[in-house]
C-alpha cells in the first residue's frame, strides 16, 4: 500500500509538471518565438506522463486497463509506423517504422486470442490521448519529423516497458501475463533502438 501510494504521489508531481510545460510553452501573441510545434511538443511531454502514470498504476492492477492499454499502443505503434515510413527524412527513422509496422501487428496477434480467453474485449480505435500525438505528428515540419516521431517513440516504448514489465510481474491472468513476459524483451530492443537513432547512431541522412 504505501509503494502504491508513492507511484500515485510521483504520477501526480509528473503531470503537474508536464501540465506547467504545457502551460509555459502556449503561443504568446507578443512573443513570436513561440509556435505550434512547441505547443505540440509540451502536449506529446504531458502525453507521455500521464501514460507513464497510467502503465504504473492502472496496468498492473487491472487486467481491463492492460488490456486497453496494451491494444491502444499496439495501433498507435502501427500507425505511427505508417507515417514514419511515409515522412520520415533519415532511412533509419524509415526503417523503424516499418519494424515497428510488423512487430506489433504481431504482437497484436499474439495478444488477441489471450484477451477474448481472458473475457476481456479490446477498443476499436485509439484514444484521445494517442489521437493527439498522431495529429502532433502528421503535423511535423518536414524538417523537425524525425525529431517529434523519435521524440514519441522514446516516450511510448517506456511506457510499453513499464506496462508488460508490471503485469508481467503482477498480472491476474496467466496468459495475458506469460504473453506480457515474452513482450518484455522486445520492447526493450525498440526502445534501446529508438536510443540509438535518436544519438545519431543508426539514422543515415
Amino acid at each position: 500500500m504505501a509503494r502504491l501510494t508513492f507511484v500515485a504521489a510521483a504520477s501526480v508531481a509528473a503531470l503537474s509538471l508536464a501540465a506547467c510545460q504545457q502551460k509555459d510553452a502556449t503561443p504568446n501573441p507578443n512573443d513570436p518565438g513561440t509556435s505550434n510545434s512547441a505547443v505540440n511538443a509540451a502536449q506529446d511531454a504531458t502525453s507521455a506522463a500521464v501514460g507513464t502514470a497510467s502503465a504504473a498504476t492502472a496496468g498492473p492492477m487491472s487486467t481491463d486497463a492492460f488490456v486497453t492499454n496494451a491494444a491502444i499502443s499496439d495501433m498507435y505503434e502501427i500507425e505511427a509506423g505508417k507515417i514514419a515510413q511515409q515522412k520520415g527524412k533519415a532511412q533509419g527513422v524509415k526503417d523503424f517504422g516499418k519494424m515497428m509496422v510488423a512487430d506489433h501487428t504481431a504482437l497484436s496477434n499474439t495478444m488477441k486470442p489471450l484477451i477474448a480467453a481472458a473475457g476481456k474485449t479490446a477498443p476499436p480505435g485509439l484514444d484521445e490521448r494517442r489521437k493527439g500525438m498522431i495529429d502532433n505528428l502528421n503535423a511535423a515540419a518536414p524538417a523537425d519529423f524525425d525529431k517529434v516521431y523519435l521524440d514519441q517513440q522514446d516516450a511510448a516504448h517506456n511506457e510499453a516497458l513499464t506496462l508488460m514489465q508490471g503485469y508481467a510481474q503482477r498480472g491476474d491472468d496467466a496468459g495475458l501475463r506469460d504473453a506480457a513476459t515474452k513482450a518484455v524483451p522486445k520492447i526493450q530492443a525498440h526502445l534501446d533502438h529508438v536510443q540509438t537513432l535518436k544519438a545519431g547512431g543508426d539514422a543515415a541522412h
